[in-house]
């Protein structure tokens, strides 16, 4: 590493350009990885949060892969079979080995709503876009109230996946550029990697600041990390830095790894230029490299624990995740503790040493596996995701058929809010739970594209149609997040009853509210929505009139809301605000799937989230021609709120009602509605 001028023997141990070969940096590496893993899983098992070791491995893969394609380059070409042979080799038989094993897992310990999620995930992970599966999602309202994903750790090795398949033919297509000018290779590359890394850290501290999450899983708002680790290589053996300073920088450098994630909130303010602590952390214990003394941070990485851990590290990595969400799904609970934290780490080792020694090496020392071509590195994929692929596809037919439902019209088996109703009809006793566990995800009731069109104010907005169209009795609007939005379950069969016309305009996250400083898109959906609602001039406006109905938190009547209301009211618009139905800690469904709905741990004390008087009566000036209605009654049993109602599942999820049982207010909704649009 970077002590004092070469010596003539490591000299003899470089590549043509002078650039040192890897072996001469595999001890410290092979710590600094082992570090890094080790702490992404203390992190997430024990502390629950993010460490920012992530990052430390796109340097790391920067660094070696640069310097072996600069060595290719040097020598004459770069091989992409034997390039992209050896890194499957190593990446792929125990990506499959975990992936393999969590398919399995999660079809025995995984509630059935969440199994398509999973196997889309799993397809997501094999072919290395597990990264941007994720991203999307961020933008997908429902995925957020998904629980953590088995798969989610496998974003960074979609990214690093990519990185290796688009890397070796970018510096190619450079180097055949840089030869047509007689360029000097070294600093020709150096200015290729000094143009990537500023374009990417400007686009990451761009992105993190419009959009952390999306920037979080984004590859190109990462790229600058891998640059950098390929700027360290072509610099590294150029530095001469004196023995004292190299000492302090090592331990610099590892105290900043091991610190970073307790100083800063990684999962929430990464990729920006925050992320360079942890990088630059890394960098500095590479440019430190070997001091030759016991004090050196060196000597630590280089001991043989370390160097094995290294060796087991991206098997310790992969298993280590969905370990722990087993470990939590299987305990029903959100925290694991001391003992079970340890439990988590010992059982990912253990499983990491024998993927190590009974996959990856065999498979790696395989003579019969010849990945120095295309041909070979073909075979090898093509097995690898053969054996993934196979096991995910007969996940995905039994989810398929768990999931076919056809919710039936009218069924006295499945009466739903019906039994809540004076002299309602009894459930029978012996039916089945509908909808189907493995239908939840898709019980939000939504528009076809058919059925609606964009605002020509702006796009945002989409302005959903359903009931009457011509000469409708009354025309409502249905505006709001997706807790106003899942009432169209109940009112778009009400308004073919009625003769009525429901006109959506929904958002997920994005409540009717002059009130969104944090979420400039949300701002400017309400001031179209609004637009939109005062030139319709409807009959009434239909909305949410609460939020965090929830244990631990007050339920309120927010003052962004009643300034809106106060807005159509003036106008001459009449508001139906709807009190808003509880939300919860955990998916209610999931644990009547694992106890039975009657169990009564899976309902939850209507005291907690419901205050006796709701707050919208204790509003001051509340605004002329609002109204309210309250449907807790029919979201909650007495005194206890069920995650079942007449053999019908109440929630989807932790917080959504599904549009099996909305159906079934059909009825109750167009009394109640009636009787105040009768009265204005």
């Amino acid at each position: 590493m970077t002590q004092s001028p070469p010596t003539p023997s490591e000299l003899s141990a470089t590549a043509p350009g002078g650039v040192p070969v890897k072996a001469r940096f595999r001890p410290e590496l092979q710590g600094l990885r082992a570090l890094a893993c080790l702490l992404v899983v203390i992190y997430h098992v024990w502390l629950d949060r993010v460490s920012g070791g992530v990052d430390v491995f796109f340097f790391v893969t920067g660094f070696l892969i640069t310097g072996q394609l600069y060595r290719a380059s040097a020598r004459g070409r770069i091989k992409f079979g034997a390039t992209w042979g050896r890194i499957f080799k190593r990446l792929l038989p125990a990506m499959a080995t975990v992936l393999v094993a969590t398919v399995i897992a999660g079809y025995f310990l995984l509630s059935e709503g969440r199994w398509e999620q999973t196997v889309g995930e799993v397809v997501a992970s094999a072919l290395f876009f597990e990264n941007w599966q994720l991203a999307a999602q961020q933008a997908d309202y429902f995925a957020q109230n998904d629980q953590a994903s088995l798969l989610q750790h496998f974003w960074s090795l979609s990214i690093q996946g990519q990185f290796y398949i688009v890397w070796p033919l970018l510096i190619a297509l450079f180097v055949f550029a840089f030869k047509k000018f007689g360029w000097d290779l070294r600093i020709a590359l150096f200015g290729l990697l000094s143009v990537l890394f500023a374009g990417s850290l400007a686009y990451s501290v761009y992105l993190t600041n419009v959009d952390q999450q999306f920037a979080y899983f984004s590859s190109l708002t990462r790229v600058w990390e891998f640059a950098l680790g390929g700027l360290v290589m072509l610099m590294i053996d150029r530095i001469v830095i004196n023995r004292g300073l190299r000492i302090v920088m090592g331990w610099l450098g590892v105290i900043g790894l091991v610190s970073c994630g307790m100083v800063l909130q990684v999962g929430t303010m990464f990729p920006g230029y925050v992320a360079l602590w942890p990088v630059v952390s890394a960098a500095l214990v590479l440019l430190a490299g070997q001091t030759g003394t016991v004090f050196g941070a060196d000597k630590f990485l280089s001991s043989r624990p370390l160097r094995y851990l290294g060796n087991i590290s991206f098997s310790l990595y992969l298993w280590h995740w969905p370990l722990l969400l087993f470990y939590v799904m299987v305990r029903e609970q959100s925290t694991v503790g001391l003992r079970g934290g340890a439990a988590i780490i010992a059982a990912s080792l253990v499983l990491a040493a024998l993927t190590y020694h009974l996959v990856e090496k065999p498979v790696g020392n395989a003579k019969s596996i010849d990945t120095r071509s295309i041909w070979g590195s073909y075979r090898l994929v093509a097995a690898s995701l053969a054996v993934v692929l196979a096991t995910a596809g007969a996940w995905q037919v039994a989810a398929v058929q768990k999931a076919n439902f056809e919710p039936p019209e009218n069924d006295p088996r499945h009466p739903g809010a019906a039994v809540l109703e004076p002299g309602g009809p009894q459930a029978a006793a012996d039916a089945e739970p509908i909808p189907p566990y493995a239908a939840l995800p898709k019980e939000f009731d939504s528009f076809t594209s058919e059925e609606c069109r964009r605002s020509d104010k702006n796009e945002i907005v989409a302005i959903c149609y359903d009931g009457v169209e011509d000469n409708p009795s009354r025309r409502i609007v249905v505006a709001g997040d997706s807790h106003s939005q899942q009432f169209n379950a109940a009112l778009r069969p009400a308004a073919h009853e009625a003769g009525w016309q429901i006109i959506s305009m929904g958002r997920g996250g994005c409540p009717l509210t002059n009130h969104a400083p944090n979420n400039p898109e949300c701002a400017a959906w309400n001031e179209t929505v609004m637009q939109e609602i005062l030139e319709i001039q409807p009959d009434a406006v239909f909305t949410i009139a609460t939020r965090d109905a929830h244990p631990g938190r007050e339920e309120i009547t927010p003052e962004g809301y009643v300034d809106q209301w106060r807005t159509l009211s003036e106008a001459g618009i009449p508001v139906i605000a709807a009190r808003d139905n509880p939300r919860f800690d955990v998916s209610l469904a999931d644990c009547a799937e694992n106890r039975g709905p009657e169990d009564p741990s899976c309902s939850r004390p209507r005291d907690r989230v419901y205050a006796e008087i709701p707050p919208y009566d204790e509003v001051p000036n509340m605004p002329q021609g609002v109204h309210f209605l309250d449907f807790g009654d029919y979201f909650c049993e007495g005194d206890v709120c069920p995650p079942m109602i007449g053999n019908i599942l109440v929630y989807m999820d932790n917080n959504h009602i599904t549009k099996t049982y909305m159906k079934t207010m059909a009825p109750i909704v167009q009394r109640e509605l009636s009787a105040i649009l009768d009265g204005v």
